[in-house]
């Protein structure tokens, strides 16, 4: 684990059938608080009220951050959709306010890019947008490079910040 403020009472762990409604619920929470709501986002994905089914697969990782039974955060990979097949896509990483700014944000993406080099991928791409200011300082410290333009088809068109980082 890194040495950052992270918190011992929290927990990274992957996803369970039973976070399901909690998983949507925070993506939905903090979509909504970003404005990133609507056609070209994230939020409108068939997978959000059934994550735990959609990262059952040999290509997929995902992780909840927990505090007792409560989620959090949470964040994932999984092929980049219409992408090659040695690039995955970072996604659905999202965290509540109280969660922020402690550190779990770079863990989960570093546990997801070392999960993600282990599978056998090359590169890690993600999209975002510029308000999430944060986020894409980041991404911008843990070494992804902001795009000219789309990977894949992600049906994500709203997204004005795409990354990729070659892992």
């Amino acid at each position: 684990m890194t040495k950052e403020n992270l918190s011992k009472k929290y927990q990274l762990r992957l996803i369970q059938k039973s976070d399901n409604a909690a998983v949507a619920q925070l993506i939905r929470t903090v979509m909504t608080e970003f404005g990133t709501v609507g056609e070209g986002y994230s939020i409108m994905d068939k997978e959000v009220d059934e994550m735990w089914e959609n990262y059952q697969n040999e290509q997929s990782y995902f992780l909840v951050l927990t505090d007792g039974e409560q989620i959090l955060g949470c964040g994932g990979i999984g092929p980049l959709k219409g992408g090659e097949a040695t690039t995955c896509e970072l996604k659905k990483m999202y965290f509540y306010p109280e969660a922020r700014g402690q550190g779990w944000g770079k863990e989960l993406v570093l546990r997801c890019l070392s999960k993600a080099k282990e599978i056998g991928y090359r590169t890690c791409y993600l999209e975002t947008v510029a308000r999430m200011q944060t986020a894409n300082k980041l991404y911008e410290k843990l070494g992804f490079q902001l795009l000219s333009q789309p990977m894949g088809c992600t049906g994500h068109a709203a997204c004005d910040r795409q990354f990729a980082k070659e892992i």
